[in-house]
């Protein structure tokens, strides 16, 4: 018999609520025959901080192979990044494209 509390009322019996942790997600920068190089090397420093000398290594990556990974961040960052590549290279009338891959 299940415990009955001080009001006469028992607690509802429900599942046990699971926890899962967030999944990672690939931020990639994609190549293209417009965006220039320094472009790409501004957008990697100011909105995924990264350091010059790392900058131009992915730079060189999506110049070399079409696409470059950016970082791995929680699905709500990496969306956040992305939205934010696009905003800047729009404003700079760049066509410069960054998806979201699973991890």
């Amino acid at each position: 018999m299940a415990a009955v509390r001080e009001h006469g009322v028992r607690p509802a019996d429900k599942p046990e609520d699971k926890l899962w942790e967030p999944g990672d997600y690939m931020v990639i920068l994609l190549n293209d025959n417009y965006t220039t190089m320094e472009f790409v090397v501004e957008i990697l420093m100011s909105i995924f901080r990264k350091s010059e000398a790392e900058a131009h290594r992915i730079m060189l990556d999506v110049h070399q192979r079409g696409r470059g990974l950016v970082g791995v961040y929680p699905w709500d960052i990496a969306c956040t990044k992305v939205d934010q590549v696009h905003i800047e290279a729009a404003k700079n009338e760049f066509p410069l494209r960054c998806i979201v891959e699973e991890a």
